[in-house]
């Protein structure tokens, strides 16, 4: 982003002086504000069910909100509720589906015409290790991977964590959770057949730590949130590297509106990661034109230990935002104050 700045601003004193004091506030760990106000308890649950984990949320083009929900607990593994639920802005409920599927939802996307892309994040009794596409309905329309089978071939995923789908359809899989999984960026062309991968594990530029979230902006670039590294990377659609951000801390979800508003879900910085300690956990807020973050909505327990605030981070047509919660077992909606 320094590059950018110095680009933008002439290397005059005053351009330098410029793009230095830029830079220096995007990468203020904690300084900005929260223009935001947080709606609590958003989202009824049909039938006295109760939150697990949300894994993923996704905005259609009516403004529904789509939730990808751990069926009460923290894995869907051995349950019939359905994990992929329905519900308007003001958290009605609408429909479901998917129940028997999953074992463990993880990122969540929905395509230009509607359709509803999840992944499987972990393998149990035959299930998992896949990305499915669903229609608006619940009827699957496309399946990728081996059901149950963790692998790095082609066809094989090892902990997807998250999809994005270009505007053309070619489906980006962000594959690899930690561990012994994998660190690699999948492509696919609309139809599910393999074009090509990249990324190991590593810092370099190109490689990955954590692959956990992936975003189109409006150029067709993909944004890949490298968790375990700290940064955002940018990329064409090709695999190659343009530049990457820090000042957007840990992410775990990144949400980019039509506008070039990029929102970040941090669910690891602070108290919860050792290498992040100084910087608060929670929602941030800029714009990809510049970079800089502008607001942050920070994560109310902020003093607690292990992982909290959202993961994944979707905004509807009106602004609103909505953070699917790991640790609290929650869904909250913010608009601005």
């Amino acid at each position: 982003m320094a590059t950018y700045l110095l680009h933008r601003y002439p290397l005059t004193l005053a351009g330098t002086i410029a793009a230095v004091l830029l830079l220096a506030a995007a990468n203020e760990p904690n300084a900005q504000p929260n223009p935001y106000r947080t709606i609590e308890n958003w989202g009824k649950l049909p039938n006295g069910r109760t939150w697990g984990s949300a894994g993923g949320v996704a905005v259609d083009a009516h403004d529904h909100v789509w939730v990808a929900e751990r069926c009460g607990a923290n894995s869907c593994a051995d349950s019939k509720l359905d994990p992929i639920l329905e519900f308007d802005t003001e958290g009605n409920f609408l429909k479901s589906f998917g129940g028997g599927i999953f074992v463990f939802p993880h990122g969540m996307a929905i395509d230009k015409d509607g359709n509803i892309w999840l992944c499987d994040g972990q393998g149990k009794d035959g299930k998992g290790q896949q990305v499915f596409k669903f229609s608006p309905d619940g009827k699957i329309l496309l399946t990728l991977g081996k059901a149950g089978v963790a692998g790095t071939t082609p066809d094989t995923f090892n902990m997807p964590s998250d999809v994005a789908i270009a505007p053309n359809g070619d489906i980006f899989v962000a594959d690899g959770h930690g561990g012994d999984s994998n660190n690699r960026i999948v492509k696919f062309d609309k139809n599910g057949k393999y074009i090509k991968e990249w990324g190991h594990k590593g810092a370099a530029p190109g490689e990955f730590d954590i692959p956990h979230a992936v975003a189109f902006d409006a150029k067709g670039r993909l944004y890949v949130g490298d968790r375990n590294n700290n940064r955002i990377q940018i990329f064409d659609q090709n695999g190659t590297f343009i530049e990457q951000w820090t000042q957007f801390s840990r992410p775990s979800g990144i949400f980019i509106d039509k506008h070039g508003a990029i929102y970040v879900a941090d669910s690891e910085s602070g108290s919860s990661s050792k290498t992040r300690t100084d910087w608060k956990r929670g929602i941030r807020v800029g714009n990809i034109k510049d970079g800089i973050v502008t607001a942050l909505i920070p994560d109310p327990a902020i003093d607690a230990t292990g992982t909290s605030a959202a993961e994944s981070v979707a905004v509807d047509s009106q602004g609103a935002i909505y953070g699917a919660e790991v640790g609290p077992k929650d869904v909250k909606k913010y608009v601005k104050k």
